[in-house]
């Protein structure tokens, strides 16, 4: 079994968890609101703009001896660069004011999951950060497509509303095939432990802003 293959199988539990979440039920059985969404988007803002600086401090603590992942960090940078403003932008197509969404202070469970990245990252270990990859993009992967599909429906949505979502669905398929690649080089036993008990934080962190989202997100309609 590979490394990615165990990563997948240890983390099973805690991937329900986080699948479970009473918002993502209303979103497949079609009764997410507009503000159900825009809450959503509201967070995704919050720990997304966390993306490009956490790879950057991950990359620059990364040891000798692993200048090929830190070459992989060079390539994730390029490719996450701006997403944050993907989603200001989504807000925006919602009818919502994105620059009251880009000042309002994150929800407490947003908070900690960025917050535990940044410990994560500049205490226990680096490689731990690739825990947060896999989950951010394992769980987009095999969601956000539908997610997307289904939202648009139901709200009648333009697609211009569906940036982050479309752009971490499908199409983001050779960004795992990538994080596959580089998880099957890890092969020190306490490196992987690391990586497998952060991705298990991860998805319980990423769970519970889902649980926690509230559709009282305080932003306001704006011009679209």
């Amino acid at each position: 079994m590979s490394f990615y293959q165990t990563l997948q199988k240890e983390t099973a539990a805690e991937q329900q968890y986080l699948l479970s979440a009473p918002i993502i039920a209303r979103c497949f059985n079609g009764s997410i609101t507009l503000d159900d969404y825009v809450s959503f988007l509201v967070q995704a803002f919050h720990h997304v703009k966390h993306t490009v600086p956490l790879l950057m401090a991950c990359g620059a603590r990364l040891p000798d001896e692993k200048e090929w992942l830190r070459e992989a960090i060079g390539e994730y940078i390029e490719e996450e660069t701006g997403h944050q403003e993907w989603v200001l932008n989504d807000i925006a197509a919602c009818g919502y004011d994105k620059e009251a969404a880009r000042r309002i202070a994150p929800l407490a469970s947003t908070e900690l999951m960025v917050a535990y990245a940044w410990d994560m990252v500049s205490r226990i270990n680096p490689l731990g950060f690739f825990g947060m990859v896999h989950v951010l993009e394992g769980t987009s992967i095999n969601i956000a497509d539908k997610a997307a599909d289904t939202i648009r429906s139901k709200l009648n949505l333009p697609q211009k509303a569906f940036s982050y979502l479309y752009s971490h669905g499908s199409l983001d398929q050779e960004h795992v095939k990538f994080f596959i690649g580089l998880m099957d080089r890890i092969v020190d036993p306490k490196e992987q432990a690391v990586i497998i008990h952060a991705a298990r934080m991860f998805y319980q962190l990423y769970g519970n802003i889902f649980r926690g989202l509230d559709p009282n997100h305080g932003i306001p309609r704006g011009q679209q």
